[in-house]
C-alpha cells in the first residue's frame, strides 16, 4: 500500500504536482540498501554515502560536490514518522510521512491505497497529541501546521461538499478504477507468476525446462515473431454493466437549489437499472422511472458519500468484482500501474483486431474532445507557467528538486497539449488566424500555443527536379510562411518567435517579397531548421542564464506534415510593443538591433556554448557586435522578460557542406564539446580536464550542456584522447577553453566586420572542426563499429550512437562506405538510408491523401516498397479520371486531394524505388545497391519505416515475398511522431557518472550509494517512468549482483525492464537486453526454466529489432547454450553454439575474434563432455585466430595457449588411463560417461553458472545508447586499468590447475575444475565488455572481445574482475597508481 512504505514519499511526490497517477511504492531504495549490505563483505564495510562522494571528488572533481550535496537532503527525507489515518468509512490505516510532505502528497498516498482510492472529495483534519485539530489546505506542508515528529498525530478524512467540477472528476476516477486498461503487465512479471504456480505443482522444473524449451526454434522466420510480440490484453473484470450520464442532465433549476449536480444511469450486473442523483453532499438512488424525473430518494439506505460506496450497497456483484480489480492491481508490480508522461507509440496493433463494442462513456469523452484544452476553467498560460518555474530558486539540492519537478511536469503537459493541438491543426479542426493567406502560410493559435508548418524542402528538391541551390520559387508550394498578419513590423518579430522569419518590414511582405527573400524564407521553415531550432533551444535551456528565456517548443510529424508548436511571448500577437525587438535581425541582416543588457546575457550564454563574440556589418555597413547568429532574435515581451528565439545555428556551420542549399548544415553540439576538450588538452596537457563533469559555476549552471554535448564529448573523443578525462561539459569556464570559441556567422551570407586575419582565423577554426569530424571522429567511430566496441542494433540506436559521437545523420552514406566488409553493418546502414529516404516519399503521399484514402495509400506504398507492384492500382480510387504522372502530381500538392483523386494510384515499385535511390543520392551521397529491394523484405526494415512515419500495422504474419503483402485493413493507425525539449535531470546524471567510475574501480558500496541517490532524485523529479531511471536500475542491479545479492539484483533489473518496455517500447534493443539480464540473473538462482523463457523473449526481440544476423544475437545464443549446458542438455547446447559459430563466421568472418570466442565455447563444451580430442581441435582454431588478429604476445592469446596445453594434457591422461584400464579400453564411451556424470554432479555446473552470471553485465549493456555513452569517456582511464588488471588475473590459471593424474577420480575432478578454471578468468573479462560479452564470458574466453572494448563501451560497464577478490583489485589499483 502506497503510504505505508518508507520509499513511498519520493515516488508519490514525483507524481504529486497535478498528476493523478497511481504509484505504489514498494521495494524502496533504502530497504534494498539494507538488504544488500549483509550479503557481501565489501558492501558491509559501508562507508557513508558522503564519504563515498568525497572519494569521487579526486576522480571526478566537482561532480562529487553535487553528489554530496544531493545526498544530504535525501538522508533527511528518509526520516519518516507513522501517522494514523481514519477514513470516511471508519477504517484506520497508517502512513509514513515526512514533515516536509505537502497535503497534496498525503492525498496522493491516499489515492494509491486500496482502502481509500475511491475518495476524491474530502478535507483532512490533523489531530495532534495535545488535542488540537488543524484543517489542512492542499498547498500547506505538514511542518507548517504541526510537528508530527513527536508522535501521537492522527489524520481524519471528512467528506467535503461536491461542486460540478469535483463531481465529474469523481465519476472519472470511478471509471478509471473499474478499468484494467491502465495496468501494463510486463511479460516478465507474468512469466515469474507462472513459474511460481508451476513450481507449486511440480518440483522437478530442471528436467521440464530441458524438455519444454529444447524445441525453441531460434532459426525460425521472424515474420512469425510479429504475432508473439504483443501480450494479450488483460481480461476485463466486470463490476457493473454500464455507468453513463443520464439524459435527465442538466438538473432543472429548481433541483439545483436543492443541491442536485448530476444524474447518472447505472445498470448493475444483476440487471437492475438505477438512476442516481449526485448532489453536493452525497450520491443516492432516486425514484425516477421511465422518462420522468423523480428526485426523491428511493430508499434511505441507498445513499453514500461516494459512488463506489453506493454501488457496493446496491449490488453484491459490484462489491465482488471491485475487490477482484483491486486485488489484481495490487498483485502487479508498482511500476506497472504508473502512467508514463511521455508514452511511446507502438508500430504493431493487436491482431485480429479487437471487436469495437458500445461504450457510452467512451462516446461521451470523444464528443467533448478539446484538442488539449482544459474544458472547465481558463486555458493554461504555458509561457507564464514555464518561465515562472524557471525562476524558482535553485541554490540547494532540495530547491533544484522542486524546480526540476515543476519544469518537467509543465513541459510534459505542454508537449501533450501541443500534440493534440497539432493533430487538430492537420485535421483542419482548428481555424487559422490568417485565413486569407495561402494555405501553406497558415498559422494557428490554440490553447495558448502557436502552430505553424515546416515544409520538407529536401523532398521538394527531388520531386521538382530543382537545382540544389534554389529551393523553391514563389508559388503555392513555397515551403515557408512568412508570418505577416497584416500588422506592423513588430508583428513580424512576434511570429519570428515561432521559428518563422519575416524578412521584410512591409506589412504585406508575403506576396511582395523578393525572390531571394522567399528562397531564404523557404529554407527557414524546412525540416532541418525546425530540428536545429529545437536543438538550439535545448542548448540555451541547459545553459540556464538568469534573465534569458526560451519558449517551450515541440515538433510534431503527422500525416506527412511537420508542425512546429511553441508557447507564445506575452503581447507579441497584439503588437502592443513597437520596440519589442532588442537584438538580432528580422530582415536577413539589413537592419540589426542591439541592446547592451541583452547582449551581456547572450555573451554569458555564448561562453558556455563555445560561441564567439564577434562583429558583423548590417545593410548600411555599420559594424554590430553579436554573440549569436544574425538571424536570431532577442525580444522583450509585455511581461518584461527577455526572450531569445530562432536559434537555428547555435553551433558553427559544417565546413564540409558549404553553399546556400546547405544553409542549415551545422555541427552537433557533442562534436563541438569533444573538439574543445581535445584542443584544450593539447594546450594544457598538465591540466586534467576530468574534473569538469560537475558544474562549478553554481546551481544555475549545473551541467548546462551536459545532456547533449557531454555525450559526445564522452565517446567521440574516445579516439586518441580517451585516457585524458571523464566527460567534459561545454559549459566549463576554464581559461584553456575560453579561447576556443566559434564564430557562428562564418561561411554564411552575412558580412563579417573583423580584420581579414581574424575572419580567416575564425574560418580556419570552423574548418578544423570539420576536418576533426572527417579525419578523427568518423574513422574512430568506424573502428569501434568494426571491433564491436559500439554495436547499434536498429535505426534508433544507430541514430543515437551517431549523435552521441557528434556525427550528423547526413554522414550516414560516408560511414556506410567504410564498413562494406561487415555484412551486418552494411545491412544496417543501407537499410537506415533507404528507410529515411522512403519516409520522405511516403510523407509526400500522406500529405496529398484525403482522410478516406489514408489506409489504402499507406498499404499501397508498403506494397510498392516491399512487394512488386507493376501497374497502377485502382483500389480506393474508383473516381479517378486523371492520369497525371507522379512527378506532375507532386508539383501541385493538394490539387488531387481536393478533387477526391487518389494520388497513390499510379505508384509502382519501380517508381518508388527510383525516388528512394534519387533521394539517397541527393541527401546522403549514397548509391542504393541493386539488391536493396530484396534486403527491404525484412521485418526489421518494415519496423524501422513504420516507427519513423508513425504507422501502426496489424501484428500478423506477412508474406513479404508476395507481390502485395499488405491490405488496407492491415493499417490500424497513424500516430504523431514528437520531438520535444523536455528538460533532463543533470544532477542525477552526474551522480550516475560518478557511480560508474566507482563501479569500474570496484568500490561497490560507494557506487551503490551514488546510483541509489541518482534514482531517488529521478523519482522525485521525473517519476519512475523515465529512461534515466531505467539506467539507474540497471546499474543498481549490476552492483547488487557483484555484491552477491542476486535476488536484490533481480528486483532492480525487473524495474529496468518494466520502465524500458513503457518508455522505449516492447521491442527496443534495450528492452531485449533487459530480458537477457533477467535471464542470466534467474539462472544465477538456478531457475533455469524461467531463465530460458526470458532468453527466448530476448531472441524474439533481437530478431525483430536487428534481424537474426547480428553479433548480439550470436552472443545471446552462446548464453542460451551455457544454460542448457548447466542443465546437462548437451545436445541442445551444442546446437546453439554451432548456430552462434555459423552466424559469426557469416557476418564477421572466419578470422574475427568473436568467431574465436565461439570456437572456445565449443572447446569448453566438448571438454565438459570429456571429449578432449574435439576440445583440442576447436581450441587450436581459437588460438590460430587470436595469433593472427592479436599477436602471440597478447594476454588473450597466451590464455588460449594455456587452455590448449590443458586440453592436450588431459587428452594424454585419458589415453594413458584407457591403456591402463582394460575396461575403459573395451568400452571407450564409458570414460566420457563417467566424466560427464562427475561434471553434472560435481562443481563444474555450478562454476559454469557462476561464469554465466558474471556475463550478465555484458549482455545487459546494449551498445549504441546515447544516454549511457556519456559515461564512457568519464571512465575510460579507470576501465582501461581495470581491464589490464583483469588480464593479469587471467594469465595461466588453467595450466596451473592441471596436476599429475594417475587415477580416474583425479581425472574426473580435473574435468570438473576445467569448467571452473574458465569462469574465474572469464568473470573478470566479462563485466568489462559490452552486451555481447555474454557468450564469451561463459567460456572464460578472454579473447571474446578486445580488451579495449572496455574503454569504448557505451555504458559505464561493471568493474572488470568482480568475480575475483575486491581486495586483490584494490591492491592492484594501488600498484598501478
Amino acid at each position: 500500500m502506497a503510504g505505508k512504505s518508507k520509499g513511498g514519499k519520493s515516488k508519490a511526490k514525483a507524481q504529486a504536482e497535478g498528476q493523478g497517477v497511481s504509484v505504489e511504492p514498494e521495494v524502496p531504495v533504502a530497504d534494498v540498501v539494507e538488504e544488500a549490505k549483509p550479503e557481501n563483505g565489501q558492501v558491509s564495510e559501508a562507508p557513508a554515502a558522503d564519504g563515498g562522494a568525497a572519494d569521487v571528488e579526486k576522480v571526478e572533481g566537482d561532480a562529487a560536490v553535487a553528489a554530496q550535496a544531493a545526498e544530504k537532503p535525501a538522508e533527511g527525507e528518509l526520516h519518516l514518522y507513522p501517522v494514523t489515518v481514519k477514513t470516511q468509512s471508519g477504517e484506520k490505516l497508517e502512513l509514513q510521512l515526512s514533515p516536509g510532505d505537502s497535503v497534496i502528497d498525503v492525498k496522493q498516498f491516499l489515492l494509491d491505497a486500496p482502502e481509500t482510492c475511491f475518495y476524491t472529495c474530502y478535507d483532512l483534519i490533523l489531530h495532534t497529541k495535545d488535542g488540537l485539530a488543524h484543517q489542512l489546505e492542499d498547498y500547506n506542508e505538514i511542518s507548517e501546521i504541526a510537528d508530527i515528529t513527536t508522535g501521537g498525530c492522527t489524520l481524519q478524512m471528512i467528506a467535503a461538499t461536491y461542486d460540478e467540477r469535483s463531481i465529474r472528476s469523481h465519476l472519472r476516477r470511478v471509471r478509471e478504477l473499474l478499468s484494467l486498461s491502465s495496468l501494463h503487465v510486463s511479460l516478465s512479471t507474468s512469466l515469474a507468476l507462472q513459474q511460481e504456480s508451476a513450481q507449486a505443482k511440480n518440483a522437478d522444473t530442471g528436467k521440464t525446462a530441458g524438455q519444454e524449451l529444447d524445441g525453441l526454434n531460434f532459426m525460425e522466420d521472424n515474420t512469425v515473431a510479429l504475432t508473439s510480440l504483443l501480450a494479450s490484453a488483460p481480461a476485463e473484470i466486470k463490476c457493473v454493466d454500464s455507468i453513463v450520464f443520464s439524459s435527465f442532465n442538466p438538473p432543472p433549476s429548481y433541483r439545483r437549489l436543492h443541491g442536485d449536480l448530476i444524474y447518472i444511469d447505472v445498470v448493475t450486473l444483476e440487471g437492475n437499472k438505477y438512476c442516481i442523483t449526485g448532489s453536493s453532499k452525497s450520491f443516492y438512488v432516486n425514484a425516477s422511472n421511465g422518462s420522468i424525473l423523480d428526485s426523491r430518494p428511493l430508499k434511505q439506505s441507498h445513499e453514500a458519500s461516494t459512488l463506489v460506496g453506493l454501488l457496493q450497497n446496491v449490488s453484491a456483484k459490484f462489491n465482488k468484482g471491485f475487490r477482484e480489480i483491486l486485488d489484481h492491481k495490487a498483485s502487479a508490480h508498482p511500476f506497472e500501474n504508473v502512467q508514463a508522461l511521455l508514452p511511446v507509440t507502438s508500430w504493431l496493433g493487436a491482431y485480429p483486431v479487437q471487436e469495437h463494442k458500445r461504450d457510452a462513456a467512451r462516446a461521451e469523452d470523444s464528443v467533448v474532445l478539446s484538442y488539449g484544452t482544459e474544458l472547465i476553467g481558463m486555458q493554461r498560460d504555458w509561457n507564464e507557467e514555464l518561465q515562472s518555474c524557471r525562476e524558482f530558486p535553485h541554490g540547494n539540492p532540495q530547491e533544484r528538486i522542486l524546480r526540476g519537478r515543476a519544469l518537467y511536469k509543465v513541459t510534459c503537459d505542454f508537449v501533450d497539449a501541443a500534440v493534440k493541438g497539432a493533430v487538430g491543426v492537420i485535421n483542419r479542426c482548428i481555424p487559422p488566424i490568417n485565413p486569407t493567406d495561402p494555405e501553406c502560410f497558415h498559422m494557428y493559435v490554440h490553447n495558448n500555443i502557436f502552430f505553424s508548418f515546416a515544409v520538407d524542402s529536401d523532398y521538394e528538391h527531388i520531386s521538382k527536379d530543382q537545382k540544389p541551390d534554389c529551393q523553391n520559387g514563389p508559388g503555392r508550394s513555397m515551403p515557408v510562411p512568412s508570418p505577416d498578419l497584416g500588422a506592423k513590423a513588430d508583428r513580424d518579430h512576434a511570429d519570428s518567435s515561432v521559428a518563422l522569419n519575416s524578412k521584410t518590414e512591409e506589412p504585406n511582405s508575403v506576396l511582395e517579397a523578393s525572390a531571394e527573400a522567399q528562397i531564404a524564407d523557404s529554407e527557414q521553415a524546412t525540416y532541418a531548421s525546425a530540428n536545429n531550432d529545437l536543438k538550439g533551444t535545448k542548448s540555451y535551456q541547459e545553459a540556464d542564464i538568469p534573465g534569458l528565456y526560451n519558449l517551450a517548443m515541440a515538433i510534431i510529424d503527422y500525416r506527412g506534415h511537420r508542425v512546429v508548436a511553441q508557447s507564445i511571448i506575452p503581447g507579441i500577437l497584439q503588437g502592443d510593443k513597437s520596440d519589442s525587438l532588442l537584438y538580432g535581425s528580422v530582415d536577413n541582416g539589413k537592419k540589426i538591433s542591439w541592446n547592451e543588457a541583452f547582449h551581456a546575457k547572450v555573451v554569458e550564454a555564448a561562453n558556455r556554448l563555445h560561441v564567439k563574440e564577434h562583429s558583423v556589418l548590417d545593410g548600411s555597413g555599420n559594424p554590430v557586435k553579436l554573440a549569436a547568429t544574425v538571424e536570431c532574435k532577442g525580444i522583450v515581451g509585455s511581461d518584461d522578460r527577455h526572450y531569445i528565439l530562432d536559434l537555428m545555428r547555435v553551433t558553427p556551420r559544417d565546413s564540409n557542406y558549404i553553399g546556400l542549399q546547405h544553409r542549415f548544415c551545422v555541427l552537433r553540439p557533442e562534436l563541438v564539446a569533444s573538439f574543445v576538450e581535445v584542443e584544450s588538452t593539447k594546450k594544457s596537457p598538465v591540466q586534467k580536464v576530468p574534473d569538469i563533469p560537475a558544474e562549478l559555476n553554481g546551481p544555475e549552471s549545473r551541467d548546462q550542456h551536459d545532456s547533449a554535448s557531454d555525450a559526445t564529448a564522452a565517446s567521440v573523443d574516445k579516439d586518441d584522447k580517451s585516457d585524458e578525462s571523464p566527460a567534459p561539459t561545454p559549459a566549463e569556464s576554464n581559461d584553456s577553453t575560453v579561447e576556443i570559441l566559434f564564430n557562428p556567422n562564418v561561411f554564411t551570407e552575412y558580412k563579417l566586420a573583423g580584420s581579414p586575419e581574424e575572419i580567416a582565423a575564425d574560418e580556419a577554426l570552423v574548418k578544423k572542426v570539420g576536418s576533426y569530424l572527417l579525419d578523427t571522429v568518423i574513422p574512430k567511430f568506424v573502428q569501434n563499429l568494426c571491433s564491436l566496441d559500439v554495436s547499434p542494433m536498429d535505426g534508433q540506436t544507430l541514430t543515437d550512437v551517431l549523435h552521441s559521437n557528434g556525427i550528423n545523420v547526413r554522414y550516414l552514406g560516408k560511414v556506410a562506405g567504410m564498413i562494406k566488409h561487415l555484412p551486418h553493418l552494411w545491412d544496417l546502414f543501407s537499410a537506415e538510408i533507404i528507410v529515411r529516404s522512403a519516409k520522405h516519399v511516403v510523407k509526400e503521399i500522406l500529405r496529398q491523401s484525403p482522410d478516406h484514402n489514408i489506409a489504402p495509400a499507406v498499404a499501397h506504398f508498403l506494397n510498392c516498397f516491399a512487394g512488386k507492384v507493376l501497374a497502377a492500382s485502382t483500389k480506393g480510387s474508383a473516381g479517378s479520371t486523371q492520369s497525371k504522372t507522379q512527378k506532375a502530381q507532386k508539383l501541385s500538392p493538394s490539387a488531387s486531394s481536393r478533387k477526391g483523386q487518389s494520388v497513390y494510384s499510379h505508384l509502382t515499385s519501380d517508381g518508388v524505388w527510383s525516388d528512394i535511390k534519387e533521394f539517397a543520392r541527393h541527401k546522403y551521397q549514397f548509391e542504393v545497391p541493386d539488391d536493396a529491394r530484396v534486403g527491404a523484405k525484412k521485418i526489421a526494415v518494415l519496423r524501422n519505416l513504420c516507427q519513423k512515419v508513425g504507422v501502426t500495422i496489424a501484428a500478423r504474419k506477412y508474406e513479404l515475398n508476395s507481390a502485395a503483402p499488405f491490405q488496407p485493413s492491415d493499417i490500424l493507425n497513424l500516430q504523431p511522431i514528437v520531438k520535444h525539449s523536455v528538460p533532463t535531470c543533470t544532477d542525477a546524471r552526474k551522480l550516475m557518472e560518478a557511480g560508474k567510475i566507482r563501479m569500474a574501480e570496484g568500490t561497490l558500496n560507494e557506487a551503490y550509494a551514488l546510483f541509489s541517490e541518482a534514482f531517488s532524485l529521478l523519482q522525485q523529479i521525473n517519476g519512475p517512468m523515465h529512461k534515466d531511471a531505467a539506467n539507474c536500475c540497471r546499474y543498481l542491479a549490476m552492483v547488487l549482483y557483484h555484491a552477491g545479492d542476486i535476488a536484490g539484483a533481480i528486483v532492480q533489473q525487473h524495474r529496468e525492464l518494466i520502465i524500458n518496455e513503457r518508455c522505449l517500447g516492447l521491442d527496443h534493443p534495450d528492452t531485449a537486453h533487459s530480458y537477457g539480464n533477467m535471464a542470466l540473473f534467474y539462472h544465477g538462482l538456478n531457475q533455469t526454466e524461467l531463465a530460458l523463457r526470458h532468453m527466448s523473449r530476448t531472441l524474439l526481440l533481437l530478431s525483430l529489432a536487428s534481424g537474426p544476423d547480428h553479433p548480439d544475437v550470436a552472443a545471446t545464443l552462446i548464453n542460451v547454450a551455457m544454460m542448457y549446458q548447466d542443465a546437462s542438455n548437451m545436445s541442445t547446447a551444442l546446437r546453439y553454439l554451432q548456430a552462434a559459430l555459423t552466424k559469426n563466421e557469416r557476418i564477421l568472418g572466419p578470422d574475427h575474434v568473436q568467431t574465436a570466442v565461439c570456437y572456445h565455447a565449443l572447446a569448453i563444451a566438448f571438454s565438459s563432455m570429456g571429449n578432449y580430442k574435439l576440445s583440442v581441435q576447436h581450441e587450436t582454431k581459437t588460438h590460430g585466430i587470436l595469433v593472427k588478429q592479436l599477436g602471440s604476445d597478447d594476454s588473450r592469446t597466451k590464455d588460449s595457449e594455456n587452455w590448449l596445453k590443458t586440453f592436450k594434457e588431459r587428452e594424454k591422461q585419458v589415453n594413458a588411463q584407457k591403456q591402463k584400464d582394460p575396461l575403459l579400453q573395451a568400452h571407450p564411451g564409458l570414460y566420457q560417461a563417467v566424466q560427464a556424470a562427475a561434471i553434472k554432479y560435481g562443481d563444474g555446473s555450478a562454476n559454469v553458472k557462476k561464469s554465466l552470471n558474471a556475463a550478465v553485465v555484458g549482455e545487459g549493456v546494449p551498445r549504441g545508447r546515447g544516454v549511457d555513452e556519456r559515461g564512457a569517456k568519464a571512465t575510460a582511464e579507470v576501465r582501461k586499468k581495470a581491464a589490464a588488471r583483469g588480464v593479469h588475473l587471467r594469465n595461466g590459471p588453467a595450466a596451473n590447475r592441471v596436476s599429475e593424474l594417475n587415477h580416474i577420480l583425479n581425472l574426473i575432478n580435473s574435468a570438473a575444475s576445467a569448467s571452473s578454471a574458465s569462469p574465474t578468468a572469464n568473470t573478470q573479462r566479462t563485466e568489462s565488455e559490452g552486451p555481447q560479452s555474454n557468450g564469451p564470458a561463459l567460456n572464460g574466453a578472454k579473447e571474446a572481445k578486445d580488451t579495449n572494448r572496455l574503454s569504448a563501451k557505451v555504458d559505464g560497464q561493471a568493474p572488470v574482475g568482480l568475480g575475483a577478490s575486491l581486495e586483490l583489485k584494490k591492491q592492484k589499483s594501488k600498484q598501478k597508481a
